[in-house]
């Protein structure tokens, strides 16, 4: 089996995807706190809240703290002449490889989070799926396009 890819994602996207977990988080919050509510106006068991609160901690921890560093740690790429290796999951570790001679167009995009961080994800198009790579740094990821696009070409004019 081959070695993984050699590249990572930028160190900044482990704080968006904790960003984005704040964010459900606080959602869910909002949510507990309209159980929360029911749960005083009728009267309900105490221990509800006990059950909401936990559910809210769990739950905060795996999608602020673990799942985006684990994430992170397992995200990988690299860009050859001939293809490009994709290996990310979380549980179940998915390494994906695309020839250059299949990919159709590479696009990047950045929100309003990705923005404020300086990120970029590419969309790598063939003509079965899309594949992106998150949290790029954004010349890196305009570099990486620009690239993608120049291979893709000379591996199509060699067919």
């Amino acid at each position: 089996m081959r070695a993984q890819p050699a590249n990572r994602i930028s160190r900044k996207g482990l704080k968006v995807w904790r960003l984005y977990g704040v964010i459900q988080t606080v959602i869910l919050a909002l949510l507990a706190i309209g159980v929360g509510v029911l749960v005083y106006i009728f009267k309900w068991p105490w221990w509800i809240y006990v059950i909401e609160i936990a559910i809210l901690l769990l739950f905060a921890y795996f999608i602020i703290a673990l799942f985006p560093k684990v994430r992170w740690m397992r995200w990988r790429y690299e860009v050859r002449e001939s293809e490009i290796e994709l290996q990310h999951g979380l549980f179940i570790v998915k390494r994906t490889l695309i020839p250059m001679v299949r990919v159709q167009h590479v696009d990047t995009s950045q929100g309003p989070i990705l923005r404020k961080y300086g990120l970029a994800e590419i969309s790598i198009s063939t003509a079965a799926t899309v594949h992106t790579i998150p949290a790029l740094v954004m010349g890196e990821a305009d570099e990486m396009r620009a690239r993608i696009s120049v291979l893709a070409r000379v591996a199509e004019d060699d067919v």
